[in-house]
Protein backbone atom coordinates (compact mmCIF):
# COMPACT_ATOMS: atom_id res chain seq x y z
CA UNK A 1 0.00 0.00 0.00
CA UNK A 2 2.78 2.69 0.72
CA UNK A 3 5.02 1.81 -1.96
CA UNK A 4 1.71 3.13 -4.14
CA UNK A 5 1.79 5.74 -2.25
CA UNK A 6 5.24 6.81 -3.51
CA UNK A 7 4.46 5.69 -7.01
CA UNK A 8 1.78 7.76 -7.06
CA UNK A 9 3.36 10.55 -5.70
CA UNK A 10 6.41 10.50 -8.03
CA UNK A 11 3.20 10.54 -10.88
CA UNK A 12 2.22 13.51 -9.54
CA UNK A 13 5.55 15.63 -9.02
CA UNK A 14 6.43 14.66 -12.46
CA UNK A 15 3.32 16.13 -14.01
CA UNK A 16 3.35 19.13 -11.92
CA UNK A 17 7.55 19.79 -13.76
CA UNK A 18 5.53 19.36 -17.13
CA UNK A 19 3.00 21.51 -16.16
CA UNK A 20 5.32 24.64 -14.77
CA UNK A 21 7.87 24.47 -17.66
CA UNK A 22 4.79 24.08 -20.50
CA UNK A 23 3.13 26.95 -18.73
CA UNK A 24 6.92 29.09 -18.69
CA UNK A 25 6.94 28.10 -22.67
CA UNK A 26 3.38 29.80 -23.30
CA UNK A 27 3.97 32.35 -21.27
CA UNK A 28 7.19 33.30 -23.58
CA UNK A 29 5.13 32.84 -26.75
CA UNK A 30 5.78 36.26 -28.31
CA UNK A 31 9.19 37.04 -26.61
CA UNK A 32 11.52 37.58 -29.50
CA UNK A 33 14.07 34.97 -29.96
CA UNK A 34 13.06 32.32 -27.10
CA UNK A 35 13.62 28.76 -27.32
CA UNK A 36 11.15 26.36 -26.03
CA UNK A 37 12.21 23.55 -23.53
CA UNK A 38 11.12 20.17 -24.34
CA UNK A 39 11.27 17.48 -21.50
CA UNK A 40 11.64 13.67 -21.33
CA UNK A 41 10.13 11.58 -18.67
CA UNK A 42 11.17 8.52 -17.56
CA UNK A 43 10.09 5.58 -14.96
CA UNK A 44 12.51 4.48 -12.14
CA UNK A 45 13.95 0.92 -12.52
CA UNK A 46 11.27 -2.02 -11.89
CA UNK A 47 11.87 -3.80 -8.50
CA UNK A 48 11.76 -7.70 -9.53
CA UNK A 49 9.56 -9.20 -6.80
CA UNK A 50 10.25 -12.84 -5.54
CA UNK A 51 8.28 -15.47 -2.74
CA UNK A 52 11.64 -17.50 -1.04
CA UNK A 53 10.22 -20.89 0.40
CA UNK A 54 10.83 -24.56 1.18
CA UNK A 55 12.49 -26.95 -1.53
CA UNK A 56 10.42 -30.05 -2.71
CA UNK A 57 13.41 -31.95 -1.52
CA UNK A 58 13.43 -34.76 0.71
CA UNK A 59 13.30 -33.85 4.28
CA UNK A 60 16.85 -34.73 5.09
CA UNK A 61 17.97 -32.33 2.11
CA UNK A 62 15.26 -29.58 3.14
CA UNK A 63 17.73 -28.28 5.95
CA UNK A 64 18.53 -24.59 5.63
CA UNK A 65 18.00 -24.96 1.34
CA UNK A 66 14.93 -22.23 0.14
CA UNK A 67 13.64 -21.41 -3.42
CA UNK A 68 12.89 -18.27 -4.71
CA UNK A 69 9.76 -18.03 -6.96
CA UNK A 70 9.38 -15.20 -8.81
CA UNK A 71 6.32 -13.24 -8.48
CA UNK A 72 6.92 -10.09 -11.24
CA UNK A 73 7.84 -6.83 -11.54
CA UNK A 74 7.08 -3.64 -9.45
CA UNK A 75 6.91 -0.25 -10.66
CA UNK A 76 8.25 2.42 -8.41
CA UNK A 77 7.31 5.80 -10.23
CA UNK A 78 8.70 8.38 -12.77
CA UNK A 79 10.88 11.49 -12.65
CA UNK A 80 11.38 14.08 -15.47
CA UNK A 81 14.88 12.89 -16.69
CA UNK A 82 15.99 16.20 -18.10
CA UNK A 83 15.01 19.35 -20.01
CA UNK A 84 16.50 20.90 -22.82
CA UNK A 85 15.78 23.81 -25.06
CA UNK A 86 14.18 23.32 -28.93
CA UNK A 87 16.85 25.94 -30.81
CA UNK A 88 15.24 25.50 -33.99
CA UNK A 89 14.34 29.08 -35.87
CA UNK A 90 11.67 30.94 -35.20
CA UNK A 91 9.47 32.82 -37.41
CA UNK A 92 10.94 35.70 -39.00
CA UNK A 93 8.76 39.03 -38.60
CA UNK A 94 9.18 42.77 -39.75
CA UNK A 95 9.76 45.68 -37.55
CA UNK A 96 10.76 48.44 -39.44
CA UNK A 97 13.36 49.50 -36.43
CA UNK A 98 16.87 50.07 -37.84
CA UNK A 99 18.37 48.36 -34.45
CA UNK A 100 16.57 45.23 -34.83
CA UNK A 101 18.10 42.44 -36.03
CA UNK A 102 17.52 38.68 -36.59
CA UNK A 103 19.71 35.55 -37.23
CA UNK A 104 18.91 33.54 -40.40
CA UNK A 105 20.40 29.83 -39.45
CA UNK A 106 21.91 28.37 -43.03
CA UNK A 107 24.19 25.70 -43.03
CA UNK A 108 24.94 24.27 -39.12
CA UNK A 109 26.36 20.82 -39.28
CA UNK A 110 25.36 18.00 -36.49
CA UNK A 111 28.27 17.06 -33.97
CA UNK A 112 28.79 13.22 -33.77
CA UNK A 113 25.93 13.05 -31.33
CA UNK A 114 23.46 13.79 -33.47
CA UNK A 115 22.83 17.29 -32.23
CA UNK A 116 22.67 20.33 -34.84
CA UNK A 117 24.87 23.81 -33.85
CA UNK A 118 23.15 26.92 -33.52
CA UNK A 119 24.18 30.36 -33.66
CA UNK A 120 23.79 33.43 -31.33
CA UNK A 121 24.28 37.15 -30.88
CA UNK A 122 27.35 37.96 -28.54
CA UNK A 123 26.73 39.96 -25.16
CA UNK A 124 28.98 41.72 -22.57
CA UNK A 125 28.34 39.80 -19.52
CA UNK A 126 27.90 42.39 -15.97
CA UNK A 127 29.71 39.61 -14.13
CA UNK A 128 32.82 38.98 -16.81
CA UNK A 129 32.71 37.03 -19.82
CA UNK A 130 30.14 36.74 -22.64
CA UNK A 131 26.34 35.92 -23.01
CA UNK A 132 24.28 34.80 -25.63
CA UNK A 133 20.94 35.36 -27.22
CA UNK A 134 18.69 35.08 -29.78
CA UNK A 135 16.55 38.10 -29.83
CA UNK A 136 17.88 40.52 -31.95
CA UNK A 137 15.21 43.35 -30.01
CA UNK A 138 18.25 46.38 -29.98
CA UNK A 139 18.45 49.70 -29.15
CA UNK A 140 21.18 52.47 -28.76
CA UNK A 141 22.11 53.68 -25.14
CA UNK A 142 22.47 57.05 -24.33
CA UNK A 143 26.10 56.97 -25.26
CA UNK A 144 25.36 55.32 -28.76
CA UNK A 145 26.25 52.12 -27.64
CA UNK A 146 24.18 48.96 -29.19
CA UNK A 147 22.50 47.07 -26.05
CA UNK A 148 20.07 45.00 -25.67
CA UNK A 149 17.01 45.79 -23.55
CA UNK A 150 18.76 44.89 -20.78
CA UNK A 151 21.35 47.69 -21.07
CA UNK A 152 23.75 44.57 -21.84
CA UNK A 153 26.53 45.84 -24.66
CA UNK A 154 26.51 44.10 -28.03
CA UNK A 155 29.75 43.05 -28.63
CA UNK A 156 31.27 42.97 -32.27
CA UNK A 157 33.29 40.24 -33.94
CA UNK A 158 36.11 41.56 -32.16
CA UNK A 159 34.72 41.60 -28.81
CA UNK A 160 34.34 45.28 -28.36
CA UNK A 161 31.47 47.49 -27.70
CA UNK A 162 29.70 48.46 -30.33
CA UNK A 163 29.31 52.58 -30.74
CA UNK A 164 27.28 54.42 -33.12
CA UNK A 165 26.35 57.98 -33.99
CA UNK A 166 22.82 57.38 -34.47
CA UNK A 167 20.37 54.73 -35.59
CA UNK A 168 20.53 55.52 -39.22
CA UNK A 169 22.90 52.58 -40.44
CA UNK A 170 22.98 49.52 -42.34
CA UNK A 171 23.37 46.11 -41.93
CA UNK A 172 24.25 43.74 -44.49
CA UNK A 173 23.70 40.11 -44.65
CA UNK A 174 27.64 39.19 -43.57
CA UNK A 175 26.81 41.40 -40.34
CA UNK A 176 28.99 44.31 -41.33
CA UNK A 177 27.52 47.45 -40.36
CA UNK A 178 27.87 50.79 -42.52
CA UNK A 179 27.78 54.42 -41.62
CA UNK A 180 27.56 56.90 -44.52
CA UNK A 181 28.54 53.51 -46.60
CA UNK A 182 31.70 53.35 -44.37
CA UNK A 183 32.24 49.63 -42.28
CA UNK A 184 32.46 50.45 -38.53
CA UNK A 185 31.91 47.43 -37.28
CA UNK A 186 30.77 43.94 -37.49
CA UNK A 187 27.97 42.16 -35.38
CA UNK A 188 29.28 38.99 -32.82
CA UNK A 189 27.86 35.81 -33.38
CA UNK A 190 28.98 32.81 -32.13
CA UNK A 191 28.57 29.51 -32.73
CA UNK A 192 27.91 26.58 -30.32
CA UNK A 193 28.83 22.79 -31.94
CA UNK A 194 26.84 21.86 -29.27
CA UNK A 195 23.64 24.09 -27.66
CA UNK A 196 22.81 22.12 -24.90
CA UNK A 197 25.35 22.66 -22.78
CA UNK A 198 24.50 26.21 -22.76
CA UNK A 199 22.79 27.41 -19.43
CA UNK A 200 19.91 29.27 -19.49
CA UNK A 201 19.48 32.25 -17.07
CA UNK A 202 16.78 35.37 -16.90
CA UNK A 203 15.58 37.46 -19.81
CA UNK A 204 16.27 34.93 -22.84
CA UNK A 205 19.94 34.95 -21.75
CA UNK A 206 22.21 31.69 -22.14
CA UNK A 207 25.64 31.32 -20.87
CA UNK A 208 28.41 28.85 -20.73
CA UNK A 209 28.53 26.15 -17.25
CA UNK A 210 32.28 27.24 -16.62
CA UNK A 211 31.80 31.08 -18.01
CA UNK A 212 33.95 30.58 -20.83
CA UNK A 213 32.99 31.76 -24.53
CA UNK A 214 31.49 30.50 -27.43
CA UNK A 215 33.91 30.57 -30.54
CA UNK A 216 32.81 32.94 -33.58
CA UNK A 217 30.81 32.09 -36.15
CA UNK A 218 32.28 33.70 -38.76
CA UNK A 219 34.68 31.21 -40.69
CA UNK A 220 33.61 28.13 -38.80
CA UNK A 221 33.70 25.07 -40.99
CA UNK A 222 30.40 23.94 -42.41
CA UNK A 223 28.86 26.95 -41.26
CA UNK A 224 26.59 29.61 -43.05
CA UNK A 225 24.11 32.11 -41.86
CA UNK A 226 22.84 35.75 -42.46
CA UNK A 227 21.75 38.73 -40.94
CA UNK A 228 18.56 40.51 -41.28
CA UNK A 229 18.05 44.33 -40.74
CA UNK A 230 14.73 45.94 -39.34
CA UNK A 231 13.60 42.01 -38.42
CA UNK A 232 13.06 39.99 -35.38
CA UNK A 233 12.90 36.25 -34.97
CA UNK A 234 9.93 35.18 -32.56
CA UNK A 235 9.56 32.54 -30.08
CA UNK A 236 9.39 28.90 -31.74
CA UNK A 237 6.76 27.96 -29.16
CA UNK A 238 3.77 25.85 -30.75
CA UNK A 239 0.92 27.64 -28.76
CA UNK A 240 -1.70 24.89 -30.16
CA UNK A 241 0.26 22.39 -29.18
CA UNK A 242 1.72 23.68 -25.95
CA UNK A 243 -1.94 24.03 -24.95
CA UNK A 244 -2.89 20.58 -25.82
CA UNK A 245 0.15 19.16 -23.90
CA UNK A 246 -0.69 21.19 -21.24
CA UNK A 247 -4.32 19.90 -20.40
CA UNK A 248 -2.49 16.27 -20.93
CA UNK A 249 -0.21 17.43 -18.20
CA UNK A 250 -3.15 18.32 -16.04
CA UNK A 251 -5.50 15.33 -16.49
CA UNK A 252 -2.55 13.19 -15.57
CA UNK A 253 -2.09 14.78 -12.78
CA UNK A 254 -5.86 14.78 -11.91
CA UNK A 255 -5.87 11.09 -12.59
CA UNK A 256 -3.13 10.21 -10.07
CA UNK A 257 -4.66 12.93 -7.40
CA UNK A 258 -7.84 10.51 -7.63
CA UNK A 259 -5.79 7.44 -7.56
CA UNK A 260 -3.98 9.24 -4.60
CA UNK A 261 -7.15 9.86 -2.54
CA UNK A 262 -8.40 6.04 -3.11
CA UNK A 263 -5.64 4.84 -1.44
CA UNK A 264 -6.01 7.05 1.67
CA UNK A 265 -9.40 6.24 1.68
CA UNK A 266 -8.39 2.41 2.11
CA UNK A 267 -5.99 3.57 4.74
CA UNK A 268 -8.34 5.33 6.60
CA UNK A 269 -10.54 2.04 6.43
CA UNK A 270 -7.71 -0.25 7.38
CA UNK A 271 -6.97 2.20 10.52
CA UNK A 272 -10.16 2.65 11.63
CA UNK A 273 -12.50 -0.40 10.61
CA UNK A 274 -10.02 -3.22 10.34
CA UNK A 275 -7.84 -2.22 12.96
CA UNK A 276 -10.54 -2.26 15.97
CA UNK A 277 -11.09 -6.24 15.19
Amino acid sequence: MFKGFYTVATGMIAQQRRTELLTNNLSNANTPGFKADQSTIRSFPDMLMSSVGKTNAQAKQQIGAQYMNQVGALNTGIYMQETLPNYGQGQIYETDATTDMALIDGTLPQNEDGVAGSIFFRLAHPNGGEAYTRNGNFTLDGQGYLVNGQGLYVLSDAGQRIQLPNDDFRLDESGAIYVENQQVARVGVSFAENPNILRKEDNGLLRLEDGGNLPTAYGANGVTFGLRQKFLENSNVDSGRTMTDLMTAYRAFEANQKVLQAYDRSMEKAVNEIGKV
